[in-house]
């Protein structure tokens, strides 16, 4: 390939040598030369290191606000009211200054120069005026411990230790908002139910409001109502169905924010029985009627083991009406097992229905998968099996990996409560996996990660939606994540979805469950409480410890072997499992969920990470970030030596990241949010044989599908990386 070689000149004409041309250069031109070769033909990924310290140069020094001691500047914070007072006032100046002091020890340094944009464009405090910066890295991560703690020195000084080395990451909401005055809730997402009847839709879009704007996104199942043209009060004809909800919603997303830090987003889910779900479907076509055309909410599928059973023999599918089926059984549609009741159902003459071709649903779905990347799609059967809690599972969340049980909630007239059900939030964040193998006590970090979890969960009080508030305090229900397994993989020269990957991806998970298990047993200990209905539960029945009690879980592979010997992590055994099950059935578990994984976004970025447990898009991924333009992140370990390792996630196929999922899943009491990506030579039968494959291997969601786009002729850049991957 041809080189291209630039030289700069200063002010007289005179060459400048590579020093000083670097020196010369902005942190944008160097941060882009990463996606050159260089002239020896290697890769120049110092250059990215160079650009992180150029910006600090150039634009984070020159733009904070220095004080002269930790004390002033403290006193500043909280009198011109940008930090919390009563988060301060739970610990001694003395030990804030010890843990401020540890926090700037560890000499922490943003890998990538995306990591240190990221962090200071979305996550650092800034003057109100958005002018100036309040915070370095470290100041973020004390002021998290400290709120997280809640008075707590040692789970503070824990905390400092495992945010600063990467092990663990607050999601979002949480490592953005701690300690601020001027805040929204700490809470990455929520999931409502609505109703059957205009109270509880004018409830939902009210909530869908209130929550947008303090929190993350809102995810909304509209299973229940009634489709279009069922009647209303006997009369016939009247209903308008569901697309003019969605309509409401997504106007009420788009008017309200987070403070304006993070914009309303919201999804939709339908199970693929209800009347409209081609309706539903036809919102997200490119050539949609406006009148119909929703552009920017999400939309999932509630898909039963029925319907792939009806799709595989070529039959009809029976679509069923909400409102004769909540008259009939007395419960709504989505706390109903279609699977279970659909033959009874299609016998019914109470209940009315319709059908369709149950491949033509599935066409119809793989079409506007290549379209948009919509719909989600939500194995329910899959889902329920799996859950170890009372009750039953209807939707999922705007990334597809948060399932929990949810009840209905009951409004009078005048919109006040009749009787207040369950609702969901996420409570999130995630681990770095190649720090935490290579951490001193890996017990200790998930431990550690679960109280900070916790500590989210006890924070949030979301008075203006009582159903999220009451259903977060009587489940103090988490998600704890994880991202970098390619990362990890690569740099441990493993290929993704290999045989040694897929055990390394098992015994992980595998450990991680034990700790986190052993965790929430450990605060149902200290406080003497569980999660509500936890009698109930296969936690307390001991069903929930059949797989691990009854079969010995140790890696399959030399290699893997060797890693966990090498980081010196104690793989848990059958003893460990049975002494677990038996405090857990005597003292229960504090968390009625506790792991969920979430696909990672600006997170991974800070923490040099890949994202989530899905492979790499591209070795050097390309993003375009407002008025700086394209910024250029090179995977996390990326280098001659593993190189190979990084086969970007089109290359790697469906199949291998599904395995991958597959081990994973089973040791995740929620979901993960898993994106199929396929070449641009896929058809929508590609697509749909993904699905079964997936749903045959025990998957439960499926996020967003991805095709690549064909390079257009004449758009290869010359030296180019990231166009020749």
């Amino acid at each position: 390939m041809a080189n291209s070689v630039v030289e700069l000149t200063d002010d007289k004409g005179n060459l400048i040598g590579a020093r000083g041309m670097e020196s010369a250069m902005s942190y944008q031109d160097l941060n882009a030369m990463i996606n050159l070769w260089g002239n020896d033909q290697k890769l120049q990924l110092e250059k990215d290191k160079l650009a992180v310290r150029k910006y600090f140069l150039d634009h984070v020094n020159q733009n904070t606000v220095f004080f002269h001691s930790l004390q002033e500047r403290l006193d500043y914070l909280v009198e011109n009211e940008y930090y919390e007072k009563e988060i301060l006032d739970q610990y001694s100046f003395e030990f804030i200054t010890k843990l401020n002091d540890l926090a700037y020890s560890k000499k922490f340094r943003f890998e990538a120069f995306m990591g240190a944009y990221k962090f200071y464009t979305g996550y650092a405090l800034k003057t109100f005026d958005g002018a100036r910066y309040l915070e370095r890295f470290e100041d973020r991560v004390v002021m998290v411990a400290l709120t997280l703690a809640e008075g707590h020195e040692d789970r503070a000084i824990h905390l400092v230790e495992e945010i600063i080395s990467g092990r663990f990451q607050p999601a979002t909401p949480t490592f953005l908002n701690c300690g601020k005055k001027q805040r929204g809730e700490f809470v990455s997402c929520f999931l409502l139910r609505i109703e059957d009847n205009m109270e509880s839709i004018a409830r939902g879009i009210n909530s869908a409001l209130q929550l947008s704007k303090r929190g993350g996104g809102v995810a909304l199942s509209l299973t229940n109502i009634r489709e279009y043209g069922a009647p209303i009060k006997k009369i016939e004809g009247q209903s308008s169905g569901i697309i003019p909800v969605m309509k409401l919603l997504e106007d009420s997303f788009s008017y309200a924010n987070q403070l304006g830090a993070r914009q309303g987003a919201g999804a939709v889910y339908l199970n693929a029985h209800h009347p409209d779900i081609m309706r539903f479907l036809d919102t997200k076509r490119e050539n949609a009627d406006e009148k119909i055309r929703i552009k920017t909410l999400s939309i999932g599928v509630v898909v039963p083991d029925i319907t792939m059973h009806l799709a595989k023999d070529n039959e009809d599918m029976y679509l069923f009406s909400p409102y004769d089926v909540e008259r009939v059984y007395g419960i709504p549609f989505s706390d109903i097992s279609v699977t279970e009741k659909y033959h009874e159902m299609v016998d019914d003459p109470r209940i009315r229905k319709s059908k369709i071709k149950a491949r033509e649903l599935f066409e119809k779905i793989a079409e506007l998968q290549f379209e948009s990347g919509y719909p989600y799609v939500m194995y329910e059967d899959t889902v329920n099996r799996e859950n170890p809690i009372q009750g039953r599972i209807n939707m999922s969340n705007l990334c597809s990996e948060i399932l929990q049980v949810n009840t209905p909630t009951t409004y009078n007239a005048d919109l006040s409560y009749n009787h207040i059900g369950k609702d969901i939030s996420c409570n999130l964040g995630s681990l770095n996996i190649a720090a935490t193998m290579d951490g001193p006590d890996f017990g200790m970090t998930i431990e550690t990660s679960i109280r900070a979890l916790t500590a989210v969960s006890d924070q949030s009080d979301i008075e203006s939606v009582r159903s999220i508030s009451d259903g977060n305090h009587k489940s103090h229900a988490i998600g704890l994540g994880q991202m970098n397994l390619h990362g990890y993989l690569a740099r441990e020269k493993i290929h993704y979805g290999s045989e040694e990957g897929l055990d390394f991806t098992n015994i992980y998970f595998y450990t991680v469950n034990y700790h986190a298990i052993a965790a929430s047993n450990k605060i149902a200990i200290e406080r003497k409480s569980t999660f509500d209905n936890f009698e109930n539960s296969k936690y307390a029945s001991g069903e929930y410890f059949d797989k691990y009690v009854n079969q010995t879980w140790v890696p399959a592979t030399p290699k893997v072997k060797e890693l966990f010997d090498k980081s010196g992590i104690h793989i848990p055994t059958q003893e460990d499992w049975k002494r677990l099950k038996e405090s857990v059935m005597k003292h229960g578990i504090y968390n009625q969920n506790l792991q969920a994984v979430p696909p990672t976004g600006s997170i991974s970025y800070i923490n040099n990470s890949t994202s989530s447990i899905h492979p790499i898009a591209s070795r050097i991924e390309v993003r375009k970030e407002g008025k700086l333009g394209r910024v250029y992140y090179p995977a996390p370990f990326l280098n001659e030596e593993t190189w190979e390792y990084y086969e970007d996630a089109y290359e790697v196929g469906p199949e291998k990241i599904i395995d991958t999922y597959a081990v994973a899943t089973q040791h995740v009491d929620q979901g993960l949010s898993l994106t199929l990506f396929f070449k641009d030579t896929a058809t929508t039968r590609d697509v749909n044989r993904s699905q079964i494959y997936a749903w045959r291997k025990g998957i439960k969601t499926i996020y967003y599908i991805r095709i690549r786009q064909a390079a257009l002729e004449g758009t290869e850049v010359e030296n180019c990386v990231s166009c020749m991957l």
